[in-house]
């Protein structure tokens, strides 16, 4: 169905909802923060508050917030993309696997781009900033969507490129000073996603729109993070990937599930205001167990806190809802319009930080130290997230759009 992102309706009175304007504006939103965020490390003299909070250290910084509102996006977007797929007639099982197909596809990258983080570039034979452009541009062979008139040999022959790529990549790949092998270190960010989405999608496929059954999911899942922080978890449930038994982040997913579902319906009979009061309710009560967790566990991202799940649900679930008022109903969208390919094509906005700095320490080029200072520095890297989403837009009217 064709993306509704910069349109002006009066208010989202759909009989039958597959996609929502102000979901796409929030991950735009989301994403060119990402950007922005990452981008700090290349900066001196900012505010404290900007930058991720120390391993160890109870607090949140803008940083920390905005990993966990992207993983409730990702929540936000699957029942509108499960609902899409029933309305062409697709089976749960084509779209079970077709959420299998979008995982795998986020472990690899995530493994890949991870594994160039403890790079030995002397024993592999490459810099890091090499790694990644190479496996960035063989996600793209892989991933990318291509234009159906085109030559289905040359498709399958351009993916064949990608996964060679990625395997050459793996064969030569060496660690750090004992010079290991490629390996799982951890699933990276994407990996991470990966997971998360897995248990959000399946379970909303599962729940097939009850929102008691997804609810009592959530809750189960935030039950979950509160065991594993109690150290109370049978040793069998640490085989399954932390980014699951650890409950935190499947949790964040499944909020972002739950949330949309209720949208979808309250939208659907025209009950927005009840849902509106509702939503600020849930944030405030996410809020008090936030408060209530906190002395317990912490407040940290590094942790996965219980503390740092509830308030970064609520923070987002609260955005949501602004967003919705102001775009859905009040037709805003148009103020976006700059960022639009943040929120459509956000995987390949996602990837191209990692081909702007290759190209920097490639060519050798040096930013005045004026630039990477205070103020001026954060202009810098706000300027640097934008750039990134204007290639991204050109990207996608040169035919290459990423799509799991």
């Amino acid at each position: 169905m064709r993306s509704t992102f910069l349109t002006n309706t009066a208010a989202p009175t759909h009989r039958l909802l597959t996609r929502v304007d102000s979901i796409d504006v929030l991950r735009a939103l989301t994403m060119v923060l990402m950007i922005f965020v990452n981008d700090l490390w290349s900066l001196t003299a900012i505010p404290a508050w900007l930058e991720h909070v120390p391993g160890g250290v109870d607090g949140i910084g803008l940083a920390d917030v905005v990993f966990p509102a992207f993983l409730f996006i990702v929540g936000l977007s699957a029942p509108f993309a499960i609902q899409h797929r029933r309305s062409r007639g697709d089976s749960d099982g084509q779209i079970a696997g077709h959420v299998l197909g979008r995982t795998v596809a986020l472990l690899v990258m995530g493994l890949w781009l991870v594994n160039g983080e403890s790079i030995n570039e002397g024993a592999t034979g490459m810099k890091r900033v090499v790694w990644n452009v190479l496996c960035c541009s063989s996600f793209v062979l892989i991933w990318n969507s291509y234009p159906k008139t085109m030559d289905r040999s040359l498709v399958m022959g351009l993916k064949a490129v990608g996964w060679l790529v990625l395997l050459a990549l793996a064969f030569v790949y060496r660690d750090g000073e004992a010079q290991g092998r490629f390996q799982p270190h951890w699933w990276g960010i994407l990996g991470l996603i990966g997971w998360s989405y897995l248990v959000g999608a399946l379970a909303t496929l599962v729940a097939r729109d009850r929102i008691v059954v997804l609810a009592l999911i959530w809750a189960g899942f935030c039950g979950l993070s509160l065991v594993a922080h109690a150290s109370l978890l049978p040793p069998v449930v640490r085989l399954i990937p932390d980014a699951i038994s650890g409950g935190t982040l499947a949790a964040l997913t499944l909020g972002g599930a739950l949330t949309a579902t209720v949208f979808r319906y309250c939208v659907e009979r025209g009950q927005t205001r009840a849902m509106t009061i509702g939503f600020v309710v849930a944030s405030s009560g996410l809020i008090g167990l936030s408060i209530y967790t906190r002395p317990i566990w912490g407040l940290a991202k590094l942790g996965a806190t219980p503390a740092w799940l509830f308030l970064c649900s609520a923070f987002t679930l609260l955005a949501f809802t602004v967003l919705h008022w102001l775009v859905d109903v009040a037709g805003k969208g148009n103020w976006f319009r700059a960022i639009k390919p943040a929120g459509t094509d956000t995987l390949l906005c996602y990837l191209m930080p990692y081909f702007a700095y290759a190209f920097v320490v490639l060519a050798n080029l040096h930013l005045p130290a004026m630039l990477l200072t205070g103020g001026v520095g954060l202009l810098k890297s706000a300027l640097f997230a934008l750039l990134c989403v204007w290639v991204t837009g050109r990207l996608n009217r040169l035919g290459i759009r990423l799509k799991l």
